[in-house]
Parts: C-alpha cells; sequence; structure tokens
C-alpha cells in the first residue's frame, strides 16, 4: 500500500508538473518527503482548476482512473472531492456511485475490522436517496444485502466464539443482541440455542445471590425458544436443560423460604 501511495503520488506531481511555477518545486519533487507531494500536487492543481470546465473533467477522470486502476483509496478520495466540488455536474451521479463502491471494495474479509463495511453500506444508501430513480439503485441494494450480511455473519462468528471460549456471560450478551439485530437471520435458531446453553451455564456457575435469577431467565428463554422453533434439532437438548433449571429453580425457591 506505500509502494502504491508514493507512486500514485508521483503520478499526481507529473501531471501537475506542467502547472508548477513556484521555485520550491523542483526541490519537493527530488525530496523524500511524500506527504509534502501530496499537499503540494493538490495545491498546484487547484491553482490551476479551481472550479472550471477543465478542472470538472480532469478531477473526475483521475478519481476514475485510481478506481479503475484498483486504488480505492485514493479514488474514493479523488472521487468524493468530485462530487463536493462539482455537485450539478453530468457525471455526479457516477462519481457518487463510484465513491461508494470505492469503499465496498475496500470492505475485507467478514473475520476483520468492518469499518469500510459500513461506510460503504452509508454511502450507497446515500446515492439511492439521492438518486432513487438511477438504474443503479437495484444494484445498490443488491450490494447493501450483501455487506449486511457481512456484518451480520461476524456477530454471528463472536456469538460463537464467546460459547466456545466459555465466557458464558459474553455469549449470552452477544447472542440476545443477535437476536435483536437480525431477527429474520438463518442462524437465529442456533444463536438461540446458544443462548439458553450459556444461560444454563452462567446460572450454574453463578454465586448464590445470583443463581435464582438467572435459572428463571434460563426457564423463560427456553419457553421462548419452543415456542419460536417448536420442531427445533435442538429440541431434546433444550428440554433437557429445562429439567434440569426447573430442579435447580425449586431447590433454590425452598431453600429461599428457609432461611
Amino acid at each position: 500500500m506505500k509502494n502504491s501511495f508514493f507512486l500514485n503520488v508521483s503520478i499526481l506531481l507529473a501531471l501537475c508538473a506542467v502547472l508548477a511555477s513556484c521555485s520550491g518545486y523542483n526541490k519537493v519533487l527530488k525530496s523524500d518527503d511524500y506527504q509534502t507531494k501530496f499537499t503540494m500536487a493538490n495545491e498546484l492543481y487547484d491553482k490551476r482548476f479551481p472550479k472550471q470546465s477543465e478542472g470538472e473533467v480532469a478531477y473526475f477522470r483521475i478519481g476514475k482512473g485510481y478506481y479503475l486502476e484498483g486504488d480505492f483509496y485514493l479514488g474514493g478520495y479523488f472521487l468524493g472531492e468530485f462530487t463536493s466540488r462539482f455537485p450539478f455536474s453530468n457525471n455526479v451521479e457516477e462519481a457518487t456511485f463510484l465513491t461508494a463502491m470505492c469503499s465496498v471494495n475496500n470492505s475485507p474479509a467478514h473475520s476483520l475490522d468492518q469499518t469500510d463495511t459500513e461506510v460503504g453500506i452509508n454511502y450507497l444508501q446515500q446515492f439511492i436517496d439521492r438518486f432513487p430513480e438511477s438504474k443503479l439503485v437495484d444494484s445498490c441494494n443488491n450490494i447493501i444485502d450483501r455487506l449486511r450480511y457481512k456484518l451480520e455473519l461476524k456477530d454471528f462468528e463472536a456469538v460463537k466464539l464467546y460459547s466456545k471460549t466459555e465466557n458464558y456471560r459474553a455469549a449470552v450478551t452477544s447472542a440476545l443482541e443477535f437476536k435483536r439485530n437480525y431477527p429474520l437471520s438463518k442462524h437465529v435458531e442456533e444463536v438461540s440455542y446458544i443462548l439458553i446453553n450459556n444461560s444454563y451455564l452462567l446460572a450454574k456457575n453463578s454465586v448464590d445471590d445470583k443463581k435464582l435469577e438467572r435459572t428463571i431467565q434460563t426457564i423463560e428463554r427456553y419457553r421462548t425458544f419452543v415456542n419460536e422453533f417448536p420442531n427445533s434439532k435442538y429440541k431434546r437438548m433444550v428440554e433437557a436443560i429445562s429439567d434440569l433449571m426447573e430442579k435447580e429453580r425449586q431447590k433454590l425457591e425452598e431453600e429461599k423460604k428457609k432461611s
């Protein structure tokens, strides 16, 4: 990525070289300070093309050129700047879409940080809101669905990981959050089973003051589960958990009466 950045700065400077008139240009060009080069390139560009038609064409082509070359960070930067500088351009619809697609293409595997995924979703939604009649709206909606599933899959894997590592409280919390955020997910049945199993284990391993409350919560979660998934493949397992929790509840309530 660093080498790509240096190359792109050099290309941008080359484009601006013919515009340079300041005496310090050659000194900056020969230096190793790439951030200064990048800043000067943009300053030279802005002086030559403040908001003229030439600047409109050049800015769009530079941004789209980076996009087509696969440099989605600089492509997103220049295309995003284009939409801000030239909001009434004939190319603003395409530039807005490509800006979103830069973030989409930067979206990593579901196991990694999903900031670019969320940014991509927001940009695509902004495109739909701004250009509701565009022929690209269906494509945007399909891409949004794909990106949202990536977020869903990341959260699903987190629930399973908490359960696998015996972090019962985190497994319960993340499972409840998953069910709230993705009620129609194909993973919701498995998550609901993980919720009950970890709720049971959390209750079982709780301090005495928390046992009864968490036991009752587990029983309630079991009842919700059988209502939601009456023919679940996990039915026998959750029934066994419910039987254990009912016995535990009776014992704890009797102990509470005696104390």
